[in-house]
């Protein structure tokens, strides 16, 4: 009898021995099955994201009518944010008490990494200003090429500030990529501006915008990725402390440059449901970048980036009687090839590396906004 409850229990042993790895290895293939759709979804999301806001933003500019304040948009954007991360943030926690206790810990106890979040934070509300006056006054095809031109910045500044190395194609990226926006700027004069704009148009400022607000981005993402690297805070928690500290910048910015007009005609003025559109894509910017550098990798990244300024281009043909000209097509070409390049040959040493906190395991992202 001993010997045969031996024998049973080698027996199952070795069918535990035998199955055991089946199991395991049906547990990773689920898993990998899930993140390989979230990568796609987080992919299309993200082109749709970009080349949506674009155009819909460029309507609300241009459009007869009430005319809404920008402040006021950028103020509701970053207070979407906020509450959109705090959602995340206390799903994670599991209970209010957790969520609670996290927010104090990392938040309330710890007012010197805030302040260096400030920073960052001031920079992006100025720049999300600085958007509304370039889609004022550049057609949606024409930002969307432009506004690329934060790829060569953040480079710029990622070799001064982070020491960071730039492969030879990368740079070679750089350079068609800048190449391609200036063939952008020229085009014939019965091309410059829309029928469909009930607006004065003025190009040179518009471009002022993007060139400043280029800078402005680069500059924020590469400072934003150094306080980053060292710190056990989340992803979502920086997205809390970005946002909350834009939307009191973004007070402030309002009641300086709108304060008079606001009063008179209240917060909402102009508001409809393609504003409130505008404001939950353009919350949903940073936040989808978040989720496509976890899932995701560079190139498919600059896929997306390409695929939205090929929807916006396309788009704007059909609502905005935008004319292709030789130069602007040229020049589009060369900057959807720059960053597929830029984003397929990084150096080894720069790829996305992980980080530990919280218990889990996730991909340190560069830039989040």
């Amino acid at each position: 009898m001993g010997t045969l409850v031996k024998r049973n229990f080698d027996t199952s042993a070795c069918v535990k021995q035998k199955y055991s790895p089946h199991i395991e290895n049906a547990s990773d293939c689920g898993q990998c099955i899930t993140d390989t759709m979230l990568k796609h979804l987080s992919l299309v999301l993200l082109t749709l994201q970009n080349a949506i806001l674009i155009l819909v933003m460029r309507y609300t500019r241009t459009r007869p009518g009430d005319m809404y304040h920008a402040t006021t948009a950028v103020v509701m954007s970053e207070i979407l944010k906020v509450i959109t991360s705090l959602v995340i943030l206390a799903t994670q926690e599991k209970t209010l008490t957790k969520f609670v206790c996290y927010l104090r810990d990392n938040i309330w106890r710890q007012p010197m990494d805030c302040l260096k979040v400030s920073v960052p934070s001031i920079i992006y509300t100025l720049q999300n200003n600085l958007l509304y006056i370039a889609l004022s006054n550049l057609d949606a095809a024409t930002f969307q090429v432009s506004y690329q031109l934060k790829i060569l910045t953040t480079a710029l500044f990622s070799v001064f500030m982070l020491n960071k190395k730039l492969s030879t194609h990368q740079w070679c990226a750089l350079l068609i990529l800048f190449v391609g926006v200036a063939l952008v700027q020229f085009r014939p004069d019965d091309a410059k501006s829309s029928k469909l704009s009930t607006t004065a148009q003025k190009p040179m400022m518009g471009l002022f915008a993007v060139i400043l607000s280029c800078f402005m981005s680069g500059f924020a993402g590469v400072y934003f990725e150094k306080i980053l690297k060292g710190t056990k805070q989340s992803l979502w928690l920086r997205n809390v402390q970005l946002g909350s500290l834009g939307a009191i910048i973004g007070l402030i910015t309002m009641e300086i440059k709108d304060g008079p007009k606001i009063q008179e005609k209240g917060f909402f003025f102009g508001y409809d449901y393609l504003v409130w559109v505008v404001i939950i894509f353009q919350s949903m910017g940073g936040l989808l970048v978040a989720v496509v550098v976890k899932y995701a990798d560079n190139i498919l990244k600059g896929f997306a980036t390409s695929a939205a300024i090929v929807l916006s281009c396309i788009a704007s043909i059909y609502l905005f009687d935008f004319r292709l000209s030789l130069p602007f097509t040229t020049g589009a070409f060369l900057v959807i090839i720059s960053v597929y390049i830029y984003s397929k040959y990084v150096p080894e040493n720069d790829l996305p590396q992980v980080s530990e906190y919280a218990g889990k395991k996730e991909k340190s992202p560069s830039r989040v906004m």
